[in-house]
Parts: structure tokens; C-alpha cells; sequence
């Protein structure tokens, strides 16, 4: 084939990306039909945070982009139609009904594979709102005669008739705010008191379960399937985890150069404070070593401040306990490496440099009146946002309680799972052809110093109970010679240590 040919064949095969419409556009066509993110992406074979990414600005690719192309322009075709029909009525195009005026975001309310009771009535309902099996229509309820509505009691009005063509029916939402749902009868339930996600261990048993079915009780093919679709099972359990919390966690916020790779093969600016030190010098004399393992040491580390919204810009030497992002800093001069590791790890270059929440949490934890072990950092700059600590919480909990049964029972398949979710979770959070759903690179980096600092701190509490600290590695190893089951429990839950390796340093004293 010649040059010309094969650029002909190039340009046969090419094939320009089918346009949408911009991202407000896309959740407006999706909401005008009633349609929740959860009922879109089970059609589209994705994850409802993934929907939520396309509303936020993130374009798909590939064939799921024409499919997603496809609903849309046919979202839009469909509800044209419906305004067309709707035009005779005369009404003026601001005269939309009150319900109408008050709609929220319908993804509050979810409908349920298997009807469940009402917790108004008790009888089957279809869906849920804000995490409760009800009715949406309360003529459905049979606690319809009477309800209570903001403290006092209400008669609701008759259910309209149904049209005989309901696609001539005029559009509704089918969720509203605080005070629609009140006026058709349904129960609002504030965010502080909605109820925890219990399902969302049964995602897990049922994706080992499937598994195994599929490949004849085969364990190794079942983990194997299993592990390779970590991640947007990952997904779909954070989702199931995120029902009813105050804080959207798919939103992709911009995000400054700094966390951003300067090469497609190379690394952002920022420095996470991994560990990869070694004693210089040990006492004369033979001693056993013994290399312990941290269980779940990213799986623990979920737990961290992490910045919710975009990250916005400070100068000065301030921190502020309620925000969390990254921060430029000159590390304060470390005289301990002699029996502990520096907290910012193994760096040879002076000068500032940028570092996590975490890792600044802990310089100045150590600079404070209870430890003292150096001074502050200087902090140049920042950039951070308002921040909670259990943004993660359930997720990292259903983790946790589905890798606990899974070693109670001997379960290797759930627990190889359980781990390839969490720790592939982790890395795959930053700029990833992986996982395109959560783009936080900045939560990435955090999630992993949490995991350093967690290391960090084990060995100074091997320190400071008398042990002799040897080695720090990563995030999950540590080695010390002395009465080790003294200070850290034996075990494989997430707050014990198990033995990795013991050896011998050193040489028997020697007498004159």
C-alpha cells in the first residue's frame, strides 16, 4: 500500500464525533421526561455518576456517546412535541403551575426493582424519595385521607384523572422541594436524619455470587472477572453509599496547573510524603527483625479532609482547620532521622515544595506544645476549599464490613475484590483512562499521604512505647525489633498488623 492509499484508507475509516448539546442542556432534556441519572444509565450500561459527569461538562466517547446522542435528541424531539401539544390550552409561557415553580432534582427520587412498604402507609410503593419507599401519587397511599403536613393536618386534594393519551399529558417533574412534596403528600425528610444505605454490602455478595455462578464455582476465573471490573463496581457502590448525602461527589471542579501532569507521561507538582527510610545505625549486637504488614492501609486512609468544591486561591502563612486542599510550604528542618523518618518522606532537594492536607496537618501537629519534635512549616501559599472528613464515611464502612466477613468466613474471592475496589479506586482517582467517572486528582493525593501519615504515626507510637524502629516503607510496612504484640494487635482486621517477615540484623557482641 502507498502513502496516498493509506491515507485514503485513514481518511475512510475516519469518522467525525457525533455533537451534544451543552452540559445544562443534557440534564434539562433528561429532567423534562422524569427520568432519574439512575434510570438513564442502567439503558446506557453505565454508572449514575457517570451521567452525572456528562451533566457537569464531561463528554463520553466512543459508542456510548452516539447512544447518549441518540436519547438526547430524541429527549429533545419528544418533549417539542409535547409543548406543541400543550400550546391550545393558550396559557401564557410563564404561567407554569406552582408544582412546576418548586421542582427540584428528581434524582432524590429512585424507583425500586422490587416494590417495598410505604413508610407512610405500609402497603407496596414503587419508589423512594430521599432514601423511603413511598408513594408519589397520594392517591396511591392509604394514609391518603390524612396527612401531616409541616405540623398540621390536611385533607389533599382528589388525584386529577389520568388522559387517555399520556403523551399528550402536560410535563410534571417527578420530584419537587421541601414544600411540593408536602402539598401531593409525601414525607420530606431533612438530610441530617436520612437513613444509612443498608444494601450496599448485598451489591458486593451479589457480584461474587454472579461471578461464581458464571464461571461454574471456578475461584480463580470468578476473582479474576471480579478484579477487572473493580472499579466501576467501585463506582456503583459510592453511589449506592452517596443516597441522601449533602454533597454531589462526581462533580469535576477546575483544578489548578499544579495538580495537573506537566508531561503525558510525567507527574503533577504536588509531593506525597511516602516513606522509604531505613536506620542508618543499629546497636552492636544480633537482633531479630520483624516486618509487620497494615491492613488496608488506603482503606483506612478514606477517612481524610477532603476539599469539596473548586479549589480557590490563598497566600500566607495560615491554615485554616475547617478547609483542606494543598498547600506550598518550607518544611521545617527534621533531627529525628536517626530513629524516625522525616513526616514529609525521603527528600533530598532543600527549598519549598507542594504537599497535601495531610502531611501539613502533621508538621504542625509535631510542631505543637504536645510533641515538638520540629517547627512549623512556613506556608507560602494554598490552594483549598470547605472540607469534611466523612465525605467517604459509608463507602470506606461498607468496605470495611464486607472485607471483615469476608476473612471471618474465608472468603478469598469477596476479600480479593474488596481489594482491588478500594486500592484501584484510590489510584485511578487522578487523571486516568481507567476510571472517567471522579476526576480528583487532588483527593487522590490526599487519600494517599492520609495513608503515609497513618504509617508515620504507628512508628512513632513504636517509638514512644520502646520499640526500635528499622524501617518505614510506603504505606503499609514497618519494621521494628522489640515486643511488637506489646504495642500493635495481631490480626487481619484493618486495625491490627500481621507479620510479613522476620530476620536477623547484626552480629553476636563480641567479648574481650
Amino acid at each position: 500500500m502507498t502513502d496516498f492509499e493509506a491515507i485514503d484508507a485513514l481518511l475512510a475509516g475516519a469518522r467525525k464525533e457525533v455533537p451534544l448539546p451543552p452540559a445544562e442542556e443534557r440534564r434539562a432534556l433528561r429532567e423534562g421526561l422524569s427520568l432519574s441519572r439512575a434510570q438513564l444509565a442502567q439503558v446506557l450500561n453505565v454508572s449514575p455518576s457517570t451521567v452525572g459527569g456528562w451533566e457537569a461538562g464531561r463528554d463520553p466517547s466512543g459508542e456510548v456517546r452516539e447512544k447518549y446522542a441518540y436519547f438526547l435528541d430524541g429527549a429533545r424531539t419528544k418533549l417539542a412535541a409535547a409543548t406543541a401539544e400543550e400550546a391550545p390550552a393558550e396559557e401564557p409561557a410563564d404561567a407554569a403551575p406552582a408544582e412546576a415553580e418548586q421542582a427540584a432534582d428528581p434524582d432524590d427520587v429512585e424507583a425500586l426493582y422490587t416494590p417495598q412498604p410505604c413508610v407512610l402507609c405500609g402497603q407496596p410503593a414503587s419508589h423512594q424519595v430521599a432514601g423511603f419507599p413511598q408513594h408519589l401519587d397520594p392517591a396511591d397511599c392509604g394514609t391518603a385521607g390524612h396527612m401531616q403536613t409541616a405540623g398540621h393536618t390536611r385533607t389533599p386534594e382528589p388525584a386529577q384523572p389520568e388522559s387517555p393519551a399520556p403523551q399528550s399529558e402536560p410535563r410534571r417533574p417527578a420530584s419537587s422541594d421541601s414544600a411540593g412534596q408536602a402539598a401531593r403528600g409525601v414525607k420530606v425528610v431533612p438530610v441530617g436524619r436520612r437513613l444509612k444505605t443498608a444494601d450496599t454490602p448485598g451489591l458486593i455478595g451479589s457480584a461474587v455470587a454472579a461471578a461464581l455462578a458464571q464461571h461454574s464455582g471456578d475461584v480463580e476465573a470468578a476473582t479474576a472477572a471480579l478484579v477487572k471490573r473493580a472499579i466501576p463496581d467501585a463506582m456503583v457502590l459510592l453511589d449506592e453509599s452517596r443516597k441522601g448525602g449533602r454533597y454531589d461527589v462526581v462533580a469535576h471542579p477546575w483544578l489548578p496547573d499544579i495538580l495537573r501532569k506537566q508531561t503525558s507521561r510525567g507527574a503533577d507538582q504536588i509531593w506525597e510524603a511516602r516513606p522509604k527510610w531505613a536506620r542508618a545505625e543499629l546497636p552492636p549486637g544480633k537482633h531479630e527483625v520483624t516486618a509487620l504488614d497494615v491492613n488496608g492501609a488506603y482503606l483506612s486512609a478514606l477517612k481524610t479532609h477532603l476539599p469539596l468544591g473548586q479549589l480557590e486561591h490563598s497566600t500566607g502563612n495560615h491554615h485554616d482547620r475547617r478547609r483542606a486542599g494543598v498547600h506550598l510550604i518550607t518544611p521545617p528542618t527534621w533531627e529525628h532521622d536517626a530513629c524516625l523518618p522525616h513526616p514529609i518522606g525521603s527528600r533530598d532537594e532543600p527549598g519549598p515544595l507542594w504537599v497535601t492536607e495531610p502531611t501539613l496537618r502533621l508538621l504542625l501537629r509535631l510542631s505543637g506544645p504536645k510533641y515538638g519534635l520540629c517547627d512549623p512549616p512556613e506556608i507560602h501559599e494554598s490552594w483549598t476549599s470547605g472540607a469534611t472528613e466523612i465525605l467517604l464515611d459509608k463507602f470506606r464502612v461498607a468496605l470495611k464490613d464486607a472485607r471483615e466477613r469476608a476473612i471471618a468466613e474465608d472468603d478469598e474471592v469477596t476479600l480479593e475484590y474488596v481489594k482491588a475496589m478500594y486500592s484501584k479506586f484510590v489510584s485511578t482517582m487522578g487523571e486516568s483512562n481507567y476510571n472517567r467517572e471522579l476526576y480528583r486528582t487532588d483527593w487522590m493525593h490526599m487519600i494517599r499521604s492520609q495513608a503515609f501519615v497513618n504509617l508515620w504515626w504507628k512508628a512513632h507510637r513504636a517509638y514512644d512505647e520502646g520499640l526500635m524502629v528499622v524501617r518505614a516503607m510506603g504505606t503499609d510496612e514497618l519494621h521494628v525489633i522489640g515486643d511488637w504484640r506489646a504495642v500493635f494487635p495481631e490480626g487481619r482486621g484493618v486495625t491490627e498488623v500481621k507479620v510479613k517477615d522476620v530476620y536477623t540484623v547484626g552480629s553476636p557482641a563480641t567479648t574481650g
